[in-house]
């Protein structure tokens, strides 16, 4: 049966009675990683999974809430002290908090949800759940919250409930994703643009590997990289005063620094200030419709990634390499590194051949079979009606 149809007999069951249905998604980032906390450009995308929710209010000042993925019940109150123990909840009670610091309004209500989004992929599960709750909230209680708002509702729910300090770009792409576009935004000053992006006309598809591992150095290697970055723009600002962030430095600034700075945080913020070009060159070269200069980019960024910022691991280059013999157009890891996806530009004819390959020869190598998703970019949050 698939999700919608699920969602809609266990809310009957359960509540006796039937609801609205609101939609988010997941999303991919083409290009643009690591810049975002260095003020810089990311380039992502809604994709077609996502969460899915049936809602409806209940007169009450209680929220009871069913996860069909965790077939788990919660019941919960509104206010600070009620905060529930179910990590999955605190996304939604962050919501309703973050949503009521607003000065918007939120009552009782009743939800059953499901997602389909592959979790530990990199594809952002927990924005998609925040979107859907934050734009359904929203759109109840019609509290006219703008949609830059309800993308800060969930990154706020993240910092103050979840214990995430994450940027902006996950729920910003769940909230404004368009289908048959990517955005690219400006995390500094949050301008953003539309820009066509349709691999399947032009003969290509976009498809993830999914390597199945996390190696455990993240977190704290996230912090060192993002400190090390600091420290160079911290250098380049002296000769620079007006440098806010790495994103504004020139490379030639960089330079006139080199000596102060430690080796490490020089090769950090070589791969950034070249990672937010690429964004630029990538967007330039979709206007085109030339995904060659696309692919040619993400190869780039996969290069810096993995020898510059080093966040790569052994399982990821190995699929990186796997795809330049294949004859993929673009390969590069997405997301934070140290396991999760590489991200694939593949020409129709050549697919079916690298996901065989693929598949084998990482299976053969690493002991266990990768994961593969086809991604179509769709809409951010709706209501479905």
């Amino acid at each position: 049966m698939e999700m919608k149809s699920r969602i809609q007999e266990k809310f009957k069951l359960l509540y006796g009675t039937e609801g609205d249905l609101f939609s988010s998604a997941g999303r991919i980032n083409l290009i643009g990683e690591h810049t975002d906390y260095n003020g810089g450009y990311v380039f992502p995308g809604a994709i077609d999974k996502g969460i899915i929710i049936e809602i409806r209010l209940n007169g009450t000042d209680k929220v009871h809430a069913y996860s069909l993925d965790y077939d788990e019940y919660v019941e919960f109150g509104l206010n600070e002290e009620d905060k529930p123990q179910q990590s999955w909840a605190r996304y939604i009670f962050g919501v309703c908090r973050e949503t009521m610091k607003r000065g918007g309004k939120v009552e009782g209500f009743d939800t059953v949800f499901a997602g389909d989004v592959p979790l530990g992929a990199g594809l952002s599960s927990s924005a998609a759940l925040e979107s859907t709750f934050a734009y359904a909230l929203n759109y109840l209680f019609n509290n006219m919250i703008d949609k830059f708002e309800l993308a800060k509702i969930g990154q706020s729910t993240e910092h103050n409930y979840c214990g995430v300090n994450c940027g902006i770009m996950d729920q910003f792409a769940s909230i404004f994703g368009k289908k048959g576009s990517l955005i690219r935004l400006n995390c500094k000053t949050l301008e953003y643009k539309y820009f066509p992006f349709d691999p399947e006309a032009a003969g290509y598809k976009l498809v993830l590997i999914d390597s199945c591992v996390k190696h455990e150095l993240a977190s704290s290697a996230y912090n060192k990289r993002r400190q090390s970055c600091e420290n160079a723009c911290a250098a380049i600002k002296k000769n620079h005063p007006d440098v806010e962030f790495l994103s504004d430095a020139k490379r030639v600034w960089l330079d006139e620094v080199r000596d102060q700075i430690p080796e490490e945080d020089f090769l950090r913020a070589e791969y950034v200030i070249g990672e937010v070009q690429r964004v630029l060159d990538v967007c330039d070269a979709l206007e085109r419709g030339d995904y060659e200069t696309v692919g040619e980019m993400m190869y780039e960024t996969h290069f810096g990634l993995s020898r510059l910022y080093e966040v790569s691991c052994e399982e990821l280059d190995f699929l990186n390499k796997l795809a330049r013999k294949c004859d993929v157009t673009g390969s590069r890891v997405m997301g934070g590194g140290f396991g999760g996806c590489t991200i694939n530009l593949v020409r129709k004819d050549l697919y079916d051949s690298f996901i065989s390959t693929a598949t084998t020869q990482f299976t053969e190598k690493f002991g266990h079979a990768p994961k593969v998703y086809d991604v179509v970019i769709s809409d951010g949050a709706r209501k479905i009606e």
